[in-house]
């Protein structure tokens, strides 16, 4: 099965678009949470992925949008654009949200927003982290968002510490039989110095990994931000990926 795997949307409707298309073709579609906050096209987003054969977990942004996160844990920006998304949500996509399951595990991969070990809030950043997570799965893979940063994390048994790898934009790698910890990175609102979109194709039967990049036009994005009176600093950062 060739599996689109995409995390942190962000309510980003030209993003995620350019993504579906660029993506072709895909048997489903593996969404690892936060669908929805900053951005201004939440119900639309959650729309166009029910349109796929879809598994979908919750992330943080998805939970303070329907009240189960208190909004002063997010800052000043990130809980303006909370109070107008839980204004704009249909009732239909709040349920949607609302029935999200916090973790998956589709055969050998487990999907976790956050973290296997805290799937909605921890973010699998520093080493020791990544470590001590690799013992929390009992799957080989791990598939996590989040930080909106891709990234790779190897378990090496022989001397028990991990390996970080970073994507190769060419050529998709094979899993073989490792352990890894994998962030496709974002779609919505990358972080790591590169605007365009960030997602992963994961092909369950060749057991391997592409990492992609793609433009979208992020004027359309910011125009409609700016248009429903969001934070200047969140329409400011998607032309610089930060």
């Amino acid at each position: 099965m060739r599996c689109l795997v995409i995390s942190d949307i962000h309510a980003n409707f030209p993003a995620l678009q350019t993504v579906l298309v660029d993506a072709q073709p895909f048997d489903a579609v593996w969404c690892l949470g936060d669908l929805v906050g900053y951005g201004p096209n939440p119900n639309r987003c959650i729309e166009r992925l029910l349109d796929f054969s879809l598994t979908c977990i919750a992330g943080n942004h998805d939970w303070g949008a329907i009240g189960r996160a208190d909004l002063y844990v997010f800052n000043r920006d990130a809980r303006q654009a909370l109070y107008w998304t839980q204004n704009e949500l249909t009732p239909e996509n709040r349920a949607f949200l609302s029935d999200l399951p916090t973790t998956a595990k589709i055969d050998d991969f487990f999907l976790a927003h956050g973290s296997p070990r805290d799937p909605i809030w921890e973010y699998t950043v520093d080493l020791k982290t990544v470590t001590e997570n690799f013992q929390t799965f009992d799957a080989r893979v791990a598939l996590v968002g989040h930080t909106h940063i891709p990234v790779l994390f190897e378990w090496v048994e022989t001397n028990k510490q991990v390996r970080v790898l970073l994507p190769d934009w060419e050529e998709p790698i094979h899993l073989d039989e490792r352990r890894l910890i994998v962030n496709p990175g974002s779609v919505g609102q990358p972080r790591d110095g590169n605007p365009r979109a960030s997602y992963g194709i994961l092909d369950t039967e060749a057991r391997t990994w592409e990492s992609r990049r793609v433009t979208y036009p992020v004027e359309i994005t910011q125009e409609q931000m700016r248009a429903r009176g969001l934070p200047q600093r969140l329409i400011d950062r998607l032309e610089l990926g930060r």
